[in-house]
Formats: C-alpha cells, structure tokens, sequence
C-alpha cells in the first residue's frame, strides 16, 4: 500500500489505494480513510474521531462503504462509540434503488428520492463523493441532485436535494438545505479543503 496526499486522475482509473488523513483547524475533529479506488467503484474504511463542543458531544466512528462499478453507494456500515454505550446502522441500496436503513431496533425502507450517494454529514472524504463520480472537477454540473444524508452522532437520516458545479482552478461549489461551500479538491476529486471543517493534511 502506498501512502499518499493526493493522486492524479489517470491513477485512480488505473486502480489506487491510499491513507487520506483530514484535520480541522481546531484540532477537535479527525477523519482517516483507507481508500482504495478502481475506475468509478469505491471501498473505502474510515473512522471519525470529534472530541465534545458546546453543540456535540464526543463520539468516534468506524465505517465502511462500498460502491458499484458505477459509484452507486452499496452499502454503508457504522459503529459509533459515545460515553453512554456503542450503536450500529447499516445502510444498504439494491439494485432497484430502494434502500433500507437496519438498528439493533428497527429496520426503515425508502426510496430517499432517488437518490443513489450517501452524504456523511461534515465528511471531507463523503462530500467528495458525486465529485469524482460525475467528474464535476473537470467542468461538470449537476443540479438538483437527491442525496441521503446521514448525521452523527444522532444517526438521523434524511434525502436532501444537493447541487455541484466546477468554478474552476479546483474549486467545486456544493450548494444544499445548509447553504453554499465552496471545496478544494484535487485531479481525482478528493476534497483537499473543506473551509471551516477540515482539510487534508
């Protein structure tokens, strides 16, 4: 496996695997990854680490995510640790886009939309997603496109409608229910900067 920052484009076609680490300014919150991309597919195993603020409490969290050959989010997998104990959520999409959300509890089917890409809320690494799949970087747009969101550490899922447009010199705008943010992002689509959450380090 070969640690790296960044890639270029022609490698994460040819297949890549990589360590990406982003860190916020504060240095309360922490996300790694171990990616490893081939053509549009994704498998990726990352944790979050946030310590407590006045709006959150702590928490860690493992997952694991899985695309098609497409980029169509498969499956999600969470674990998150908190000071009152350890919960799970698994999410998962078939084939005919209908997605189903299991807890130790419950189990919740849904459409979401249409949507086919999971959004980890405050992920670098997540948000970076329909970038690279639809090539935003490289002068695409896409309006209006329905995504799952998902928020930690209260586990609260939703479908949004997200819109992403290239400005050039790698800079993407992600414009959703929360506002405009404009990202860094390198040739592969990896988010390098995320202001005012995180950037690649």
């Amino acid at each position: 496996m070969v640690t790296v920052n960044t890639f270029d484009s022609s490698s994460a076609d040819a297949g890549v695997k990589a360590m990406l680490t982003w860190r916020n300014a504060a240095g309360d919150r922490l996300e790694q990854v171990r990616l490893n991309l081939s053509g549009a597919r994704v498998r990726a195993y990352g944790r979050i680490v946030a310590a407590a603020t006045d709006g959150c409490e702590a928490y860690s969290a493992s997952y694991e995510l899985v695309t098609s050959d497409a980029g169509i989010t498969r499956r999600l997998s969470v674990r998150l640790i908190r000071a009152g104990g350890e919960s799970s959520l698994d999410i998962s999409r078939d084939m005919d886009g209908r997605w189903m959300v299991q807890t130790p509890t419950s189990t919740v089917r849904s459409d979401f939309d249409g949507a086919e890409t999971i959004d980890l809320a405050l992920s670098p690494f997540f948000k970076g997603l329909p970038i690279r799949r639809f090539g935003i970087a490289d002068g695409g747009r896409r309006d209006d496109l329905s995504v799952v969101t998902l928020q930690l550490p209260d586990c609260a899922i939703d479908s949004v409608s997200m819109s992403y447009e290239d400005l050039g010199d790698g800079q993407v705008r992600v414009t959703g229910p929360d506002g405009v943010t404009d990202l860094t992002v390198d040739e592969a689509g990896i988010v390098r900067d995320y202001p005012g959450i995180a950037r690649l380090i």
